[in-house]
């Protein structure tokens, strides 16, 4: 989509209640990006400047939030008279996989003959000197594509990279200087980070007197507003290789199911059984295998029903492991309560949707009672960053599936936003000694925010 600036605008995003964002001016006056053209004698005649913005540091690319205006400068230091046809600067969004498409292009006209100079005067030729055009882009929060051969509006996207992944969105301002016909044009390119801003609405009353005043949550029998509780799934199994257990479990999200990166998942899980001994070894922190995943798939046939098959399309990413520890006072006979969560780094990418990523999706709910079976959602749009838990078998010692079990016992899907509500933080709880079992496991996966330079320019972009 070609972007004129002065047209009409764009539908507006409202993001969703939430707290205020980081202010602009956190570096230090002058701190910014410039890119540069020099000629044989190492003479800057030619540069680009942006402010670094909401780039947490010096070191990282500039960096913006839906809202926020592109700003910036193009320089002109010439030694000799030049006659250039027009002096323009461009925003572009590029989404980058199989197949690359410029999905959002916004230009702005700085210079003609027929245009005032800064200074006010009008000439045909640029003579010798030394001139400045600042400039600001407004990018609009909605940008129209083609979507299955339909165009529609979506949210536009944060900028997406990392390691080893099959497609990113690029976002990148570019300086130009045209000239006519059979003559070379000038050009200056820098990348920038983009983040729309997303935010969970506010969770219950009773949840939210906890973050505030940090104090333990209460769990879906005393505050029944504030969790979501899957319906419950029956573990069979033999104990010891000499009898039969049953076990039934519950698992419950605090709601909404929206949570902020640099936040925990409250988790609550329930067991139920008249097997004490069952009950025991699957109520144990350490045959839970609970974790958070995405999946991505890219492509034009992302969405085909064959597009979990190909291996150069189709990802799924291990992101995180919940942790669980008894809740005090909770346990009786025939029933084990424990409190859990999962950590969401604050690197996670948010989700997103938008045409040409496409995820595959774990169905809304997948239990397994007896026989193996694993739902899926085809959506026919991109989700760039996708989430869901997964409840995979117990692994107890003493405790054997039957009949076996080889999928996820439950999966639900969540959604990462770049911002935490208003006055809200949904903290870690856990306590020490499980907060290092967590710990352990970040460092043995190897998980993919570990990235490459271009992730560690975008991610996080200073949210905190």
């Amino acid at each position: 989509m070609n972007h004129i600036e002065g047209d009409n605008k764009l539908p507006g995003y409202t993001p969703r209640a939430g707290s205020s964002v980081a202010p602009l001016n956190a570096l230090t006056p002058g701190s910014e990006r410039t890119v540069s053209l020099e000629d044989s004698k190492g003479h800057k005649w030619f540069l680009l400047s942006v402010p670094k913005g909401r780039a947490p540091t010096s070191e990282f690319w500039p960096a913006v939030y839906a809202g926020d205006l592109v700003s910036g400068s193009v320089t002109l230091d010439i030694l000799k008279s030049e006659s250039p046809k027009a002096i323009l600067v461009t925003a572009m969004t590029t989404l980058i996989g199989q197949e690359g498409q410029d999905f959002l292009v916004i230009e702005k006209v700085l210079w003609t003959p027929a245009m005032a100079l800064p200074n006010g005067s009008i000439v045909s030729k640029l003579d010798k000197g030394h001139y400045t055009w600042p400039f600001e882009i407004a990018l609009p929060n909605e940008t129209e594509v083609l979507d299955r051969k339909e165009k529609k509006r979506f949210p536009l996207p944060p900028s997406f990279t990392e390691r080893a992944s099959p497609a990113y969105i690029n976002y990148k301002i570019a300086a130009i200087i045209k000239r006519g016909a059979l003559r070379v044009n000038s050009t200056l390119t820098t990348d920038f980070g983009y983040l729309p801003i997303t935010k969970p609405e506010l969770s219950s009353l009773m949840l939210q007197k906890a973050c505030k005043e940090n104090i333990p949550y209460v769990g879906p029998e005393g505050d029944p507003e504030g969790w979501h509780i899957l319906p419950p799934v029956t573990v069979t199994g033999t104990l010891f290789g000499a009898k039969r257990g049953d076990v039934d479990f519950n698992l419950a999200l605090a709601k909404p199911l929206d949570y902020a990166r640099g936040s925990a998942i409250p988790l609550w899980l329930t067991f139920t059984g008249t097997d004490e001994q069952a009950l025991d070894l699957l109520a144990n922190h350490q045959a839970i295998h609970i974790f958070l995943k995405r999946s991505l798939a890219t492509g034009s046939d992302a969405t085909s029903d064959h597009a979990g098959k190909h291996t150069d399309n189709f990802f799924v990413s291990t992101m995180a492991r919940a942790i669980f520890w008894p809740a005090t006072d909770a346990s009786t006979p025939g029933k084990r309560v424990l409190r859990g969560e999962v950590n969401l780094k604050k690197t996670f990418k948010q989700s997103v949707i938008f045409p040409r990523f496409s995820v595959r999706v774990s169905d809304f709910l997948s239990c397994l009672s007896g026989e193996t079976r694993s739902p899926v959602c085809y959506l026919q749009f991109v989700i760039g960053s996708q989430y869901h838990l997964e409840v995979q078998p117990f692994e107890a010692v003493g405790f054997v599936h039957a009949p076996h079990v080889s999928g996820p016992l439950l999966t639900q899907p969540v959604n990462v936003t770049s911002f935490h509500a208003t006055g809200i933080v949904m903290r870690s709880f856990a306590p020490p000694e499980y907060a290092e079992e967590l710990k352990n496991f970040d460092n043995s996966v190897g998980l993919l925010e570990n990235g490459n330079q271009r992730f560690y320019h975008h991610g996080g972009l200073g949210v905190s």
